[in-house]
């Protein structure tokens, strides 16, 4: 079966499932068929498949990925839920002494929220928190420390970027990198199964072409 296909079903034989749509008109409901996950708008199908791997090897990267991105998003979420509280505070202050006292007083108060969580992820985490970080902000992790450098900064050089030894400018591209698709499957069915709790994403998630690019 491919990544998207139509499928006829009534709605009284549906389980409803309580997804927040960007359309409230519409009404989504989840249906288990062979195994495979459905989520379902009124007017189609999306199917999210299961994946298919060239070898064994594959397969238990993908789940080591999994550990990783359920162990790493809440931690993504959360740096998004801060930028867009010092963004909507910064916008209220009268000049640019006051918004450098907040932006050192929310360093400080970020670096005591999670700064020691951070230091303990292994380096696979921390590329995977980047990644997160990108698709649920809108910027790489270096854009946050050039745009808000009297705070992030320091809480970035000091944590997560010193330990991993990453790239700051990591990005996150599900249809161009393997890697990324495996993410954002593992995000999907983890919103679905109630796993983790669905944020909006910043930057553009086009699931039909990412499941077509890759089923294929």
């Amino acid at each position: 079966m491919g990544a998207y296909t139509s499928f006829a079903q009534s709605k009284h034989d549906t389980i409803p499932l309580n997804l927040e749509s960007k359309d409230k008109e519409k009404e989504f409901y989840i249906v288990d068929l062979q195994n495979d996950t459905l989520r379902i708008e009124l007017e189609g199908v999306w199917l999210l498949p299961k994946i298919h791997f060239e070898d064994e090897r594959a397969r238990k990267e993908y789940l080591l990925t999994r550990r990783r991105v359920h162990k790493v998003y809440p931690y993504a979420v959360l740096a998004a839920e801060r930028l867009s509280v010092v963004n909507n505070l910064l916008e209220t202050l009268p000049n640019k002494r006051s918004r450098k006292v907040y932006l050192r007083r929310a360093q400080k108060f970020m670096e005591e929220e999670f700064a020691d969580t951070l230091k303990s992820f292994t380096r696979s985490e921390g590329r995977i928190l980047f990644k997160l970080i990108y698709r649920q902000t809108g910027y790489t992790v270096f854009e946050l420390i050039k745009e808000y450098r009297s705070g992030w900064n320091a809480f970035w050089y000091n944590t997560a970027a010193s330990m991993y030894d990453l790239t700051m400018k990591q990005k996150y591209d599900p249809i161009e990198n393997k890697e990324d698709y495996y993410i954002e499957d593992i995000l999907q069915n983890a919103f679905v199964e109630n796993i983790l709790i669905e944020q909006e994403a910043q930057v553009p998630i086009d699931l039909q072409k990412i499941y077509l690019k890759w089923e294929k």
